[in-house]
This record gives C-alpha cells, sequence and structure tokens, in this order.
C-alpha cells in the first residue's frame, strides 16, 4: 500500500500536500481500495469557503457513494475536472492525476494538528 512520507493525512482518509497556503487534496490508496471501482466523482463547492470537516463532495464506487470531508478551512479554488470524465484516475493514481481538489487555507495550526504518514499507517493498521 502507497502511503508518501511528504503528505499529511485525514481520519477520514483525505490526503493533503502543501504548497504555499494552497492544499491539493484527495483520497488516499487505502480510501479507494475500500471503495473499489470509481464512476463518479462530484465537487460542487468550488469557490466557496468551507470550515474544516465539512462535507466537500462526494465520490461513487459501484456500491456505496461516500461524502468527502474538507481537511482544513478554507476556499476551494480548483476542482480537477478530468475526473467528470475519467473517475477511474482516483483508483489508478491517487496521489497523482486522481487528486480531487485544491484549496487555499489561512490556519497553520489545522495543517498541524494532520496525520503524518507513519499515524496514518497506524490508524489502518498498515
Amino acid at each position: 500500500m502507497n502511503i508518501p512520507a511528504e503528505l499529511k493525512y485525514t481520519k477520514d482518509h483525505e490526503w493533503v500536500k502543501i504548497d504555499g497556503d494552497v492544499a491539493t487534496v484527495g483520497i488516499t490508496d487505502f480510501a479507494q481500495g475500500e471503495l473499489g471501482d470509481i464512476v463518479y466523482v462530484e465537487v460542487e463547492t468550488v469557490d466557496e469557503t468551507l470550515d474544516k470537516d465539512e462535507v466537500f463532495g462526494t465520490v461513487e464506487a459501484v456500491k456505496t457513494v461516500s461524502d468527502l470531508f474538507l481537511p482544513l478551512t478554507g476556499e476551494i479554488i480548483e476542482f480537477n475536472t478530468e475526473l467528470e470524465t475519467e473517475p477511474e484516475k482516483v483508483n489508478n493514481d491517487p496521489y497523482g492525476d486522481g487528486w480531487m481538489i485544491k484549496v487555499r487555507f489561512s490556519d497553520d495550526a489545522e495543517v498541524e494538528a494532520l496525520l503524518s504518514s507513519e499515524q496514518y499507517k497506524e490508524l489502518i493498521g498498515v
């Protein structure tokens, strides 16, 4: 299972890559594996400012639909529109082409509260 050390993680199985005041967010390799074949990703919150842990979208797999929770308070500035026609990118490359949103955040303390790769591995029992 792929859990890159340079990323941060949430207990809700999102990964976060920090670049200045912008965070790229997606779901982890573990999460996509648990969901199975992803057939649809919906994010209708672009240009909205949401609080940490609010639902920013949904991911639909063959047998289930799961909410996506925002890991950091901020404005959603971009959605990976390639997922509209190729949602399988989340399964094939969850940390690369399968990224979901970019959010401009302002609270560095929230970043510090995210899980390290080691903490995330412990959470999922790897």
